[in-house]
């Protein structure tokens, strides 16, 4: 039986297919010449003891519908820096995230921190349009990679100054994330084929993680004592959006769910 992520990966061909008719590889690739240097994504988070926020510029998914309708992706973000997010995740997804390319290079224009490019990266043209438009960072996604394919990503990815946060599901992807060598491991706590939620899921697999990873908590967080809970089991960071997207005051929101953490 088709999923939705095997449908989201039909459809993020067809895209990818797209773009490269419009704008070819080697056109992005003379482009790389004059971009700056790109940010440290890890070191943004590893720069306290504390839970460090990645928070998600996203106005839509699959399994909540339309989470914002009063949606400015810059001023967005420019809230998010303001209340001490220590990164941004930037979804791009158009089809069924309401996302765009464009928002990345828009924001990264704006804010002074740390970008992630947040789409379903399953070819190297992806990197290099990540990497045109302002990004630091590309999520990959065990689940929808092979081992192989994930080395050679991640791999790519470097070549190109991008970091990578990997992120998996399934506890038999462990190996093959931590195979690749990268230093941000993200654990999803909701399963990208049924879009089912247990914030426990990331400490229970976080177990496995070594402690030389960054561990970043995703999906179902929207509390302090979320946050604590995972704090307890060994994450470090959190990528949060639609908690923080459905609040009214998103940069209260930011604070609130930070929990009086002092990066001092």
């Amino acid at each position: 039986m088709s999923t939705i992520l095997d449908k989201i990966i039909v459809t993020t061909r067809q895209t990818i297919a797209a773009d490269k008719a419009a704008m070819p590889a080697a056109e992005l690739r003379a482009r790389l010449r004059d971009l700056p240097p790109t940010l440290d994504f890890h070191a943004a988070l590893a720069k306290t003891p504390h839970v460090r926020l990645i928070a998600e510029v996203k106005r839509a998914s699959p399994s909540a519908g339309l989470i914002r309708d009063d949606f400015d992706p810059v001023e967005i973000a420019k809230i998010y820096e303001s209340a001490g997010a220590a990164c941004i995740s930037v979804l791009t997804d158009k089809p069924f995230f309401q996302g765009d390319l464009s928002y990345l290079s828009q924001i990264r224009a704006a804010v002074g921190i740390p970008l992630l490019r947040k789409d379903f990266i399953v070819d190297p043209y992806q990197l290099l349009q990540a990497r045109v438009a302002g990004a630091d960072c590309v999520l990959l996604i065990a689940e929808c990679l092979s081992p192989s394919e994930l080395r050679i990503l991640h791999q790519e990815a470097a070549e190109l100054n991008l970091q990578t946060l990997i992120e998996l599901y399934d506890i038999e992807n462990v190996d093959a994330v931590l195979a690749t060598g990268t230093q941000l491991v993200g654990v999803n706590n909701r399963d990208l084929r049924t879009f089912k939620t247990d914030l426990n899921h990331t400490v229970r697999v976080g177990e496995l993680i070594p402690r030389d990873r960054l561990l970043v908590g995703e999906s179902g967080i929207a509390t302090s004592a979320d946050v604590a809970l995972l704090a307890r089991g060994g994450v470090k960071a959190i990528l949060v959006g639609e908690s923080l997207m459905r609040n009214q005051d998103i940069g209260n929101a930011v604070r609130q769910l930070l929990g009086g953490q002092s990066d001092s």
